[in-house]
């Protein structure tokens, strides 16, 4: 952020010097580490990349990032597009926002396309205030159309530093301050280090490190052995004078301030203990639920694990009692004990054709086809557009494991990254990423080192899919299918499926947090570039005024890999409550496991298919749907 902070000192500020970044760590469902003053590029960190645009959007002059010897600041990022004639919304990262948006002139552009970083200059041609989103609206040269506009949604927008306007006097840059010396006037002994800046409304804080050899008591009489954080209001009574040429500021402290700090620090360790204590009193009451309604389903058997091995293992088993959805799994296992015909996708998209509620949609080569139908193609694309533009959509990207695509590690990031740098309006849309639970980390690594393709951290959730526990083929005396044990403290479980995506928006409270956010459509699909610009669909579902948008194409035969559907929010809110209705299927599999037998604990290794596998598409929500609530379509060769 391109901020000051304000003390009357009088120190000139001619002294150009380098930026120490300190990280802050920020809570939201995906978290990661963000600068809070100034952000700057340095030729030390960055490899050297060659731009190459594939679409002029700006001006043609591009910079390889690891020559540059300049050093940019960050004034502000754009958010989405504005109208249909090349101009962006920016959100302001500034006290100078004025300067910075409305006066023509080179800036710069730093972007992430499929994980390198790219600095690019551009020439703003003009800017307005947008007030009443607390934003500037800016026209870039050679930027004219919408879809020019969308390549640089995201994009974090740069002067470089030698550009900074000086301040009047007893004004500072908060990145000027960071990495000075503090010392104590009346001794001259020295303090220790400012570390970072912190803007809390009234007056800036100060975090300083205290220096080592600078003696601290604890509330205990004791001496500090580590140099702990103390929090310093910089104000002039407290702060009389900064030297940024000597990186030095002298304070005066008030009686008892340096020591208070320290105490706050020992009573938040003493809080965080009660919440830990608290924390552990709540799983406690959710693992004694779970139990009781495991229970009342005759699975009782998954308790055993309990009662034996270390602590490390019986935590293990609880966490994963607690976990088990039961109701979902009251779902399937009623599948099983009534079994009928599996609910067939193929067979819903033949009945829908046949009645003509409405003319399903051809798309070729990017092209939308519809004989006698209204609105136009023109029109669905404007509407998607729009939507998109205005942040009324969010996207899901459900994330298969390598064993049920049969693909490598590589190939499916790959493909994840080719669908992320594909998305539109990327800064302003929530995206939720459904992956199997030894991705997760992975992801949030693909995530935090490309800056996160341009999404918003606060908006953007990484879930583990759902899964349910395998059960045996052959139900028991009280006919209940029992649940299998892959050892006496993990329960034997495979994923839902795609049919988990909705159990999951409804058990994380996700759908309330978009709904604050003024989300209207919901995309939901696989990591599959056959859907690559299947986004019209989100257009046709609008101009419909359609419930459900279903993408499909020859040899669709609903499969879990494979799927692309736009729901309205209202909807899904509605499926979350009627998670019963969801029709699971079967899979007979061999799968080996342990039994308690007679006090003892046993491997049973099967020679044939011994246990079912529960699975459950996305698909199947559409049984029972009215079909003049769904919209297809279909991609022709």
């Amino acid at each position: 952020m391109e901020g000051l902070s304000l003390v009357c000192a009088s120190t000139s500020l001619s002294t150009s010097l380098p930026l120490l970044q300190y990280p802050l760590t920020f809570s939201s469902p995906f978290t990661k580490s963000k600068c809070f003053t100034q952000q700057t590029l340095s030729s030390t960190k960055l490899p050297p990349i060659r731009i190459s645009y594939p679409h002029a959007t700006a001006t043609e002059v591009t910079v390889e990032v690891g020559d540059i010897e300049s050093r940019f600041v960050e004034i502000g990022y754009i958010s989405s597009v504005h109208g249909l004639q090349g101009e962006v919304r920016v959100k302001p990262n500034t006290d100078f926002p004025e300067l910075r948006f409305s006066e023509p002139g080179r800036r710069w552009l730093k972007q992430q396309l499929l994980g390198k970083e790219i600095i690019q200059e551009v020439e703003l041609l003009e800017g307005r205030g947008h007030h009443g989103q607390k934003g500037w609206i800016v026209k870039l040269k050679n930027v004219d159309v919408v879809e020019q506009a969308q390549q640089l949604v995201g994009s974090t927008i740069l002067v470089l530093d030698e550009d900074r306007p000086e301040l009047e006097e007893g004004d500072f840059y908060a990145r000027d301050l960071v990495g000075m010396r503090v010392t104590l006037k009346e001794t001259g002994e020295p303090v220790g280090n400012v570390v970072n800046v912190f803007d809390v409304g009234g007056s800036d804080l100060l975090q300083v490190k205290l220096d080592s050899s600078l003696e601290v008591i604890d509330k205990d009489g004791n001496l500090k052995s580590e140099a702990p954080l103390v929090w310093i209001p910089f104000v002039e009574a407290i702060v009389p004078h900064v030297d940024l040429s000597k990186r030095e500021m002298i304070i005066t402290p008030p009686k008892g301030l340096l020591e208070l700090n320290v105490r706050s620090d020992e009573r938040s360790k003493k809080e965080r203990r009660q919440l830990e204590w608290k924390e552990r009193k709540k799983f406690q009451k959710q693992l004694i639920a779970a139990k009781k309604k495991l229970g009342e389903m005759e699975q009782k058997h998954v308790f055993d694990g309990l009662r034996h091995g270390e602590k490390a293992q019986r935590s293990l088993l609880a966490d994963q009692i607690v976990d088990v959805n039961s109701h979902l799994l009251q779902v399937a296992l009623h599948t099983v004990e009534t079994p009928s015909e599996r609910w067939q996708l193929s067979e819903f998209l033949a009945a829908y054709d046949t009645k003509k509620t409405r003319d399903i949609f051809k798309v070729s080569k990017g092209c939308l086809v519809s004989e006698d139908i209204e609105p136009t193609s023109s029109k669905i694309a404007e509407r998607r557009s729009a939507l998109i533009s205005s942040g009324k959509v969010a996207s899901i990207l459900v994330v298969e494991g390598t064993h049920a695509q049969n693909i490598s590690d590589s190939e499916r990031t790959d493909s994840l990254i080719q669908r992320l740098a594909e998305m539109e309006n990327r800064q302003s849309t929530p995206l939720i990423l459904i992956c199997p639970d030894d991705t997760i980390d992975t992801l949030q690594d693909l995530m935090a080192n490309n800056d996160d393709f341009g999404f918003d951290p606060e908006k953007v959730w990484i879930l583990e899919e759902e899964k349910i526990p395998v059960v045996n083929s052959s139900p028991g005396e009280l006919k209940k299918h029992k649940i299998l044990m892959k050892s006496p403290w993990e329960i034997l479980q495979t994923p839902v499926g795609s049919g988990g995506v909705i159990s999951l928006l409804s058990s994380h409270n996700i759908l309330e947090s978009l709904a604050a956010m003024g989300i209207e459509y919901i995309e939901i699909s696989s990591v599959d570039q056959r859907h690559a610009g299947g986004e019209s669909l989100l257009g046709l579902v609008d101009s419909s005024e359609a419930d459900v948008g279903i993408k499909s194409f020859n040899g669709m035969d609903g499969v879990d890999n494979d799927f692309y559907l736009v729901f309205r929010i209202n909807f899904v809110t509605q499926l979350t409550k009627q998670v019963n209705k969801l029709t699971f299927h079967a899979e007979l599999r061999l799968n080996r496991h342990v039994e308690m037998v007679d006090k003892e604990w046993v491997d049973i290794t099967p020679s044939s298919h011994n246990s079912y596998e529960l699975r459950s598409s996305i698909y199947t929500c559409l049984e029972g749907c009215s079909f003049d609530k769904v919209c297809v379509m279909e991609v022709v060769d």
